[in-house]
C-alpha cells in the first residue's frame, strides 16, 4: 500500500529529507543537556565555582537555542512536506477518478469517495507528518538517552528495560483490535456522508413533501451509528494512556528506589541521579511516542486502504491499445451482435444480441419500456461502457479503435440526469466549445428553444445557475444541456429523455430546428411520447435487451404490438 503512496512526496522530497534531518540536529544537543546539568550539580555547586557554572550554564542555554532553532525548521519543513503531500495524493486520487469508466464509478458510492478525498487524506497526511517528525525524534532519542543514562550508570539501565516488553505487548494487542473497528467506523462516515449529500441535492423535494422531520431522523440515526461505531475504536484506544503512564510512574519510582540507595551508600552523586532521571525520562517518552504513532499508524491504516482502493482501481475503459488518433469520418453506426453486462456476466446480459445500422445523418427514435435498456444501447456509442461481445462501428471504425478524446468529442450526448454547474450559463454553454463565439452560442440556444428565456433574464447569458441548475426550471435546464451538446458540433447526438420536461409544442420546435440545422448530424432520441419520435426516420422498439422491433411509425403501428400499444395508450390519455 505505501509504495501506491511513496510518488506523491516526490515533489516535496526536499521537505521530507530536511524534516528529520533537523530532528536528529534537536535530539543530539537535547541529549547533552542533562549531562551538562549533572556536571553543575556535581562539579561546581559542590566546589562552589561559580565560574564553571555560569560557563556551562551558558553552554546549556545556547544548546537550548540550537535545539529550538532545528526544532522550528522541522515543524516548518514537516508541514510543508505534509500538506504538500496530502495536496498531490488528493490531485492524483482526483485525476485518477476523472478516468474512471461508468463501470468503475460504479463500484464506489459519491459519498465514500468524497470521504476518501477528505477525511481520509487528512487521517494519512497527519500519519505521514507523524512518521516525518514523531517516528525519527522518537528512536534517535531513544539510543542517545540510552547510551547517555549508560554512561552515567550501567547498573540502573536495566530497570527501565523492563518497560519495553510491557508497552510493546500492550500497543501490539491494541494494534489488532482497533483496525478492523476502525474500518467500520470509516464505512458508517460514508454512510453519514451519503445521507448529507442526498439531502441536500433533494432539498426542495424534502420541502416540498413535508419530510424534513424523517430526514432529521435519518441523519440522527446515521450520526448515532457513526457515534457508536467511533466509541467502540476508541475505548480500546484509551488503554493505551493508562499504560503507558503506569509503566513510566513506575519505573520513576524504582529508579528513585534504587539510586537513592546508590547515593546513600557513596556509588553515585546527586548530579548523576538528576541527569539520570532526566534521561530516563527521554527513553520513555520516547518509548510513549513510538506506541503513539504506532496506534495512529494503525487507524491511518484504515485509510491508506481506502485511498489506495481507488488510486489502484484498474480503469475499466482506456485507449492505451490506439497508437493512432484517427478522427471520426461520419455519424454512421453499426451494432453487430452485440450483448452486454454491467457485472460481465454472461448468464446476467442487459443487452442481448444486438444488431442495428445507422446511417449517417439518420434521425433514430428509441422507445421502450422502462428497464428495456435503451440508456444502456446509447452510452455504449460513445464508449461509457464497453461491450461484453461483439462489436460497435462508428464512422465505419470499431469504437476501440478511438482515442477516447476523440471518439467522445464526436459524440454529443445529453444524459437522462441533466447536470448543470455552478456558474453562468455562458460558462455551462462552454462545456461543449470553449471557444465558441456568442453568435454560436445563441444560435445552440435558438436550436434547443432556450435563447428566448435566456434573454428574458436581467444578465442574459451571464445569469448565475446554482450549484447544480437550481435557478432555472427543469425544462430549462434539458434546453440548456441540449443547446451545450449542439456546441460540440457533433457527428452524433444522443437525447436520452431530454425533452421529457418541456411541452409538446416546444418539442416540436426543437425537433424541427434538428431537422433544419443538423442535417448531416445523426440524431438518436430516447422518448417516453411517441410523438417526440413519430418522424424519425427509423424507429426502434427495445423490450428486456432485445430489439423487438424497426421501421417507421407507420410501419411500427401496423406491424408491431409493443409500440402499438403505447401509442393507443397515450392517444387515449390524450383524448381524456
Amino acid at each position: 500500500m505505501l509504495k501506491t503512496l511513496l510518488p506523491y512526496v516526490k515533489k516535496y522530497k526536499l521537505f521530507a529529507i530536511l524534516t528529520p534531518l533537523c530532528i536528529v540536529g534537536e535530539v543530539l544537543l537535547e541529549t547533552r543537556i542533562p549531562l551538562l546539568m549533572s556536571n553543575i550539580v556535581d562539579i561546581g555547586i559542590a566546589n562552589q565555582d561559580i565560574g564553571y557554572v555560569v560557563k556551562i550554564g551558558l553552554t546549556m542555554m545556547l544548546m537550548a537555542l540550537c535545539s529550538l532553532f532545528f526544532g522550528a525548521m522541522a515543524a516548518a519543513t514537516g508541514a510543508k512536506a505534509g500538506m504538500g503531500f496530502a495536496a498531490e495524493l488528493r490531485q492524483g486520487m482526483f485525476n485518477h477518478i476523472q478516468d474512471f469508466s461508468f463501470a468503475n464509478v460504479d463500484k464506489f458510492s459519491t459519498s465514500s469517495l468524497v470521504t476518501r478525498l477528505t477525511t481520509d487524506v487528512n487521517r494519512v497526511q497527519m500519519a505521514f507528518m507523524m512518521c516525518l517528525r514523531v517516528l525519527v525524534r522518537a528512536p534517535v532519542m531513544l539510543v542517545m538517552a540510552t547510551f547517555m543514562a549508560y554512561r552515567i550508570n550501567s547498573e540502573l539501565v536495566f530497570v527501565f528495560l523492563v518497560a519495553i516488553p510491557i508497552l510493546a505487548i500492550a500497543m501490539a494487542a491494541i494494534a489488532t483490535t482497533t483496525y478492523p473497528r476502525f474500518m467500520a467506523m470509516m464505512k458508517k462516515f460514508d454512510t453519514m456522508n451519503g445521507t448529507v449529500q442526498e439531502n441536500l441535492v433533494a432539498i426542495r423535494v424534502v420541502k416540498a413533501f413535508v419530510r424534513g422531520k424523517h430526514e432529521i431522523e435519518k441523519f440522527d440515526s446515521a450520526l448515532d451509528e457513526l457515534q457508536d461505531y467511533s466509541i467502540r475504536a476508541e475505548k480500546v484506544m484509551a488503554f493505551g494512556a493508562p499504560v503507558m503512564q503506569l509503566t513510566v510512574y513506575g519505573c520513576m519510582i524504582a529508579i528513585l528506589w534504587f539510586g537513592g540507595n546508590q547515593i546513600i551508600v557513596g556509588t553515585m552523586q546527586t548530579g548523576e541521579l538528576m541527569g539520570f532521571i532526566s534521561y530516563v525520562t527521554q527513553i520513555l517518552m520516547s518509548l510513549m511516542m513510538i506506541a503513539m504513532i504506532f496506534i495512529n499508524l494503525v487507524m491511518s491504516r484504515a485509510s491508506i486502504q481506502r485511498i489506495t482502493e481507488v488510486l489502484n482501481e484498474k480503469i475499466d475503459i482506456n485507449d492505451d491499445q490506439v497508437s493512432e488518433d484517427v478522427p471520426v469520418k461520419d455519424g454512421s453506426i453499426v451494432f453487430e451482435n452485440v450483448s452486454f453486462s454491467y457485472n460481465k456476466n454472461p448468464d446476467n446480459k442487459v443487452l442481448d444480441n444486438i444488431n442495428l445500422e445507422i446511417q449517417s445523418g439518420e434521425t433514430i427514435g428509441i422507445i421502450g419500456g422502462t428497464g428495456s435498456a435503451k440508456t444502456t444501447l446509447v452510452q455504449l456509442i460513445p464508449r461509457l461502457y464497453d461491450v461484453l461481445d461483439g462489436r460497435i462501428l462508428v464512422g465505419g471504425r470499431d469504437v476501440r479503435d478511438y482515442k477516447l478524446e476523440t471518439l467522445r468529442n464526436a459524440v454529443g450526448m445529453v444524459l437522462q440526469k441533466n447536470v448543470l454547474f455552478s456558474g453562468s450559463i455562458n460558462s455551462n454553454l462552454r462545456w461543449g466549445d470553449a471557444e465558441a463565439s456568442v453568435e454560436e452560442i445563441r444560435e445552440a440556444c435558438r436550436a434547443a428553444q432556450a435563447d428566448d428565456f435566456v434573454t428574458s433574464f436581467p444578465q442574459g447569458y451571464e445569469t448565475d445557475l446554482g450549484q447544480g441548475g437550481v435557478n432555472v426550471s427543469g425544462g430549462q435546464k434539458q434546453r440548456l444541456c441540449i443547446a451545450r451538446a449542439l456546441l460540440k458540433k457533433p457527428k452524433i447526438i444522443i437525447l436520452d429523455d431530454s425533452t421529457s420536461a418541456v411541452d409538446t409544442a416546444t418539442d416540436a420546435k426543437i425537433r424541427q430546428a434538428f431537422r433544419e440545422n443538423l442535417k448531416g448530424t445523426t440524431t438518436i432520441i430516447i422518448a417516453q411520447r411517441i410523438s417526440s419520435v413519430s418522424d424519425a426516420d427509423k424507429i426502434i422498439v427495445l423490450d428486456d435487451g432485445r430489439i423487438d422491433g424497426i421501421g417507421t411509425h407507420e410501419e411500427l403501428i401496423a406491424n408491431n404490438r409493443i409500440y402499438r400499444e403505447v401509442y393507443e395508450s397515450q392517444q387515449e390519455g390524450a383524448k381524456e
